[in-house]
């Protein structure tokens, strides 16, 4: 096996490497586009002789990254993601096709992402920035592991940092006034289920009855509701595995959901629709159907400028009933599997900086501990043995 160099033009070399075909025999040329100097050009030649000869070499394609993310979407996140995950994916692919669309895949490189970056900043938010770079980045992780690519150049380009938001929670007191403002309204069941359970918007709106048990003060998440163009309102699992779970209920949540079985049947009576069936929404629409998720969240902005809390969002309820559990000194474990964290850290990334007070307990323990013992020994000095 051997190699040569070509200078096309100042600067701008063809690397042509002789292979031999291990099935046929027959003599193989690949050949490689490089930029810089001669001695550069060199070092690289003998660089891919010797993953050639090691077996690690990825085979040269003109294919374009724009190429490449028409199959990343159709035979990967089409596959491995949800509808509205799938979406999101496409949003943020199609940053990069406009940019980097036209550059062949394995020539790019960690400075043109910078720049595209950079490009994107001028005009997107910065967590939009950064979502592009997270779809990339493991765009192209998979075709690393497709072996188009060696490296991933995603690996060593980082987009901006996203400014720390503060998370918006509501005191106990205002979170009760919120309640109170709300009795009567359809939204009310909504939001006090999502202060008590700190459930998902989309999971509560899927939950059946079949998923409650009242005698035993615990409902259950199986499902949540999606909504995509695409499909439209469809159920779905969970976001993650450990989003299946089982959240324990409050007194006052149970008597709440007593008193809106008893309505719902009432109402559904009334209309001739006759006695729900088990599996059927316990936040149903009159006739039974899903209520639609983004419909709800313009619904809940309304409410909240009608009761003057604009502030509010339906998010914010679930990190309301986060940040009671942290003030009330529950373990970041229990409060991270109530809210379906795939693990504690993101409940400790999310909510970390709301803990506090447990380190002066971690000094109690200390001088309990050893204080004592520590007092007791200071008054013997190196010659007092008594």
């Amino acid at each position: 096996m051997k190699g040569h160099i070509r200078e096309r033009s100042p600067g701008h070399f063809a690397i042509v490497i002789d292979t031999r075909d291990p099935q046929t025999g027959k003599r193989k040329r690949r050949w490689h586009s490089f930029q810089g100097t001669k001695r550069e050009a060199q070092v690289e030649t003998a660089r891919l002789i010797s993953e050639l000869q090691s077996g690690t070499a990825v085979d040269p394609s003109r294919i374009t990254l724009g190429a490449y993310l028409d199959r990343f979407e159709r035979d990967w996140a089409a596959l491995h993601t949800s509808a509205a995950s799938a979406r999101r994916y496409a949003l943020s692919l199609a940053y990069a096709r406009r940019h980097l669309g036209d550059r062949r895949l394995q020539a790019l490189r960690p400075a043109d992402l910078a720049a595209f970056y950079a490009t994107l900043s001028r005009s997107l938010a910065p967590r939009t920035v950064k979502h592009a770079h997270v779809v990339l980045h493991r765009a192209l992780a998979q075709a690393k592991l497709w072996g188009l690519i060696r490296d991933n150049p995603a690996d060593l380009a980082k987009p901006p940092p996203v400014p720390d938001q503060e998370i918006s929670v509501l005191q106990p007191d205002r979170a009760q006034d919120l309640l109170e403002r709300l009795r009567g309204h359809p939204l009310y069941l909504l939001a006090h289920l999502a202060l008590n359970t700190g459930a998902r918007r989309n999971e509560l709106l899927a939950l059946r009855w079949q998923d409650v048990d009242l005698d035993r003060s615990h409902l259950r998440i199986e499902t949540a509701l999606e909504q995509t163009r695409a499909y439209g309102i469809r159920i779905k699992a969970p976001k993650t595995r450990k989003g299946r779970r089982t959240i324990s209920l409050p007194a006052n949540t149970v008597n709440e959901l007593r008193a809106h079985w008893r309505t719902q049947q009432e109402q559904r009576l009334a209309f001739g629709m006759g006695k729900a069936p088990i599996d059927s929404l316990v936040l149903a629409t009159i006739d039974g159907g899903p209520q639609v998720p983004d419909a709800i969240s313009l619904a809940w902005g309304r409410a909240m400028d009608e009761i003057g809390m604009p502030e509010i969002t339906l998010h914010s309820l679930r990190h309301t009933h986060a940040s009671m559990l942290i003030a009330a000194g529950m373990d970041v474990l229990t409060i991270s599997r109530r809210l379906g964290h795939a693990s504690p850290t993101i409940t400790l990334n999310t909510y970390g900086h709301m803990i506090h007070g447990t380190d002066d307990r971690a000094a109690q323990i200390l001088d309990q501990a050893l204080g004592s013992k520590m007092v007791a020994d200071s008054g013997k000095g190196p010659g007092n043995t008594r």
